[in-house]
């Protein structure tokens, strides 16, 4: 079986697919990536063969056009507005139609049995349906965005669609749905599970972490992590308030992932916080006891694999969604004003919360066991391979 994966130009929305095309490899099929240069460096980390099409997308820049002098996302975005989100997703789906030729030609070069596609990527259910192949979309976690973004979809590429013969833009075959399904917003169209594996890139574990092994830690140990733009887009202050905040929490430790170059910036720090180079979450978090993160759905599918409470402080779009699912089911404290965000008091109190509260690291620990429970990829793999034979002609 040849399988195309195609992913958008943001390499944490790759992350996610990798278990499932490690599978498909393991299972003996073909599988390739394509997509704009931004991703490439996720294939390789994962090591996934990949076709390069076009120029890099420069996703920071886009979010970065949106900011004032000394903002971040925070400041700008808040809730989701629907007026900001639809002249992001004007701007996505013009992208994407002005990609589709290249990619289809390939694909109709390639000849794929299969083709996968993240949540956003909108032009394989294009391909699929002109190639007569099935379409499986991935999600990555809680799933806020395709409510609010297929419509826009529908219309944005309608001329472009009945300009290759489609009525309307086709729906996918099937829906992989890795969010544990307690987690997952109730509204949500059902999709067919699959266990997320934390990918979160690669890397070698550092070497404190590796003399750590088969040792006792003296207190607990909180990782804050705020994924790959908090910094670069006028993040500092914040990052530098939310460490700040475990002034008073001597049994904690905190270890925060800074890129070097950040550091000088951020500050004087308590004596019990720590900054370290970013590394891999899947090499970090089977060592702390709770995770501070912004809501990404790597950092929180990663912390749910590990059972660990989480304090979220949502920037963008469907990080709302989910700090308010996992703080509804118990397993987070969540911040989503700006305002809250930069109360030292605030920030003070819900750390102390995930820490003492029982209740969190219990729910946490219940969502972990019904991730566990769900089909492995190598399970769905077997799946869509029954899926492909009944698709194709006789």
């Amino acid at each position: 079986m040849r399988v195309l994966m195609i992913g958008t130009p943001v390499s944490s929305h790759l992350a996610p697919l990798v278990p499932l095309a490690w599978a498909l490899r393991a299972a003996g099929h073909e599988v390739l990536v394509i997509g704009q240069p931004d991703i490439m460096g996720m294939a390789g980390a994962a090591g996934l063969n990949a076709v390069s099409v076009g120029e890099r997308f420069e996703v920071e820049e886009v979010l970065r056009e949106n900011l004032g002098e000394d903002e971040r996302l925070i400041d700008t975005h808040a809730e989701p507005e629907p007026q900001v989100m639809e002249d992001y997703f004007a701007l996505w789906f013009g992208h994407q139609s002005a990609r589709l030729p290249e990619y289809l030609d390939f694909a109709r070069a390639f000849r794929p049995d299969l083709l996968v596609c993240d949540l956003l990527e909108y032009t394989a259910p294009v391909i699929g349906a002109l190639l007569g192949v099935p379409v499986a979309r991935h999600r990555w976690s809680v799933d806020f965005l395709t409510g609010f973004v297929r419509p826009q979809a529908r219309v944005a590429l309608l001329d472009t669609c009945r300009a290759l013969g489609l009525d309307a833009l086709p729906d996918p075959t099937l829906v992989l749905d890795p969010c544990p399904p307690s987690l997952q917003l109730p509204d949500a169209e059902p999709g067919t599970p699959i266990r997320a594996v934390p990918f979160n890139g690669n890397g070698q574990v550092p070497e404190w972490r590796r003399r750590e092994w088969g040792t006792d830690r003296p207190r607990r140990r909180v990782a804050v992590s705020l994924g790959l733009r908090t910094l670069t887009l006028g993040g500092v202050p914040h990052v530098r308030r939310i460490l700040q905040a475990f002034e008073g929490l001597d049994d904690t430790e905190a270890i925060a992932t800074v890129e070097p170059e950040y550091r000088e910036a951020i500050g004087p720090l308590p004596d019990h916080v720590r900054l370290i180079d970013p590394t891999p979450l899947h090499l970090l978090f089977g060592s702390c006891d709770a995770v501070v993160h912004h809501g990404g759905a790597g950092t929180t599918m990663t912390s749910i694999a590990h059972g660990l409470p989480q304090l979220v402080l949502p920037q963008l779009a469907d990080m709302f969604a989910t700090g308010e699912r996992l703080a509804a089911r118990g397993a987070a404290v969540t911040l989503a004003e700006a305002a809250r965000q930069d109360d030292p008091e605030e920030l003070h109190k819900a750390l102390d919360r995930i820490l003492r509260e029982p209740a969190h690291t219990a729910a946490a620990r219940e969502l972990r066991a019904e991730m566990e429970a769900m089909p492995s990829p190598a399970r769905v793999v077997q799946d869509l391979e029954r899926r492909v034979r009944d698709t194709r002609p006789v």
